[in-house]
């Protein structure tokens, strides 16, 4: 099933499924995992601007997927990125392309294109994001460092 997130209820299921994301690999620039409280506030201000979903398969979450906004400048307003997490568990079931069937439709109509970056390589996740109409517009090279190494993000655009 999948439907709106709410911060109070899935603040520690979207913390959960985030942390071995930001500490054991390099999907997430972020060096320290959010806590419950953190990625609460976090859904509360993209689903007041955009779009927060998560799928339940059971308990606890499987995944979630959100959109929140490209650039601050005005001219950018009619953008956003997005970005989907699936639970190692859930991996390779269709749980990221479930979430984003729900996310990209509910964004049609209020925004004109969505933007992915992609810390390179993660296969699976050009995967998906191509498998949805993603096309790769390019990569910043080594802009970011984590795990000890410089690493590339890639990104794709589906105009909505």
């Amino acid at each position: 099933m999948i439907r709106a997130a709410e911060p109070a209820r899935d603040g520690a299921g979207c913390a959960a499924i985030y942390r071995p994301f930001v500490t054991d690999t390099w999907v997430s620039f972020e060096q320290e995992p959010p806590d419950t409280n953190e990625m609460a506030r976090r859904i509360g201000e993209c689903s007041a601007s955009h779009a927060w979903l998560v799928a339940e398969i059971g308990d606890p979450l499987a995944g979630y997927a959100y959109a929140g906004p490209h650039r601050l400048r005005a001219a950018y307003a009619s953008s956003c990125d997005v970005a989907v997490y699936v639970a190692p568990t859930h991996q390779g079931r269709g749980v990221g392309k479930a979430l984003y069937g729900e996310l990209l439709p509910s964004l049609a109509g209020r925004y004109h294109a969505a933007f992915a970056g992609i810390a390179l390589p993660n296969d699976a996740s050009i995967g998906l994001h191509e498998a949805l109409g993603f096309t790769k517009i390019g990569v910043y090279r080594e802009v970011g460092w984590k795990l000890g190494d410089w690493r590339d993000v890639a990104w794709w655009q589906r105009r909505l």
